[in-house]
């Protein structure tokens, strides 16, 4: 009776890594061998880690990352450009606390929104937010929540994200409208937050992606100067894993 009180709370109190825990000590005769303490600190550490991966389920649903990769995915053995001990050495977050950049150059279907996924990905597990978006959409989103009223808010909720990934940058080049969207957005998180580019053009070909002169001088000073490069190269990846699939089949 005493034991279904207990459990009942711990519902009421919705400590379901707790519950759990307890449940399972419940069906352990060799539990006994343990003291109070420990194993309170079993049904402590079991509502912690129980915590810890929903709030980490939750920024990975809110992040809308395009893919679900990880760093533990990436292949190594292609061609591409790719520094291992670099890659490594980002996967410490250690950016992300300096409020610093990532820009990834690359041809198409080299793997440029799956490693910057990855990077994202790594950043939520170690407890910040992140967010995906194709500049088009982001764009587009800017565009109608201007009709609508909500440009201020929406540039808010941006400028809270600790690491904002914008895909597919340069796919069309940038009306002044858009530039000044643009610029908004990189001025709120200049020196404050992060922001990974993955985009096809080199950075010395952004100007002509840039419609306003002035205007993408400024986008660039706040984006490239504190930035990590990683300029990839090769063939393209879905083309070598469409053959693999062939070949297979």
């Amino acid at each position: 009776m005493f034991i279904n009180q207990i459990t009942l709370k711990l519902g009421e109190l919705k400590l379901s890594g707790m519950l759990q825990a307890l449940e399972e000590q419940l069906n352990m005769p060799e539990i006994g061998n343990l003291s109070f303490e420990e194993r309170l600190s079993l049904l402590v550490d079991r509502e912690v880690l129980v915590k810890s991966n929903r709030r980490l389920a939750n920024r990975l649903a809110k992040s809308k990352l395009k893919q679900q990769a990880t760093i533990e995915d990436i292949d190594f053995r292609q061609q591409r450009n790719i520094d291992k001990s670099v890659l490594l050495s980002l996967a410490n977050c250690e950016w992300v606390k300096r409020h610093q950049n990532i820009i990834i150059t690359g041809p198409c279907g080299v793997g440029k929104t799956f490693l910057a996924s990855a990077l994202a990905q790594k950043a939520c597990q170690s407890g910040f937010k992140a967010l995906y978006y194709r500049l088009s959409m982001l764009l587009t989103e800017l565009a109608i929540a201007k009709g609508d009223g909500r440009y201020i808010k929406f540039l808010q909720n941006l400028a809270k994200i600790d690491v904002l990934l914008i895909d597919d940058f340069g796919l069309a080049l940038l009306a002044e409208t858009q530039s000044k969207d643009l610029l908004e957005i990189i001025e709120d998180r200049y020196n404050i937050r992060s922001t990974i580019i993955t985009t096809q053009f080199p950075i010395d070909k952004w100007h002509e992606l840039i419609a306003d002169p002035t205007m993408a001088d400024a986008i660039l000073d706040r984006l490239v100067h504190n930035a990590h490069k990683i300029e990839m190269k090769g063939g393209s990846m879905r083309k070598k894993l469409n053959s693999v699939a062939k070949v297979a089949t």
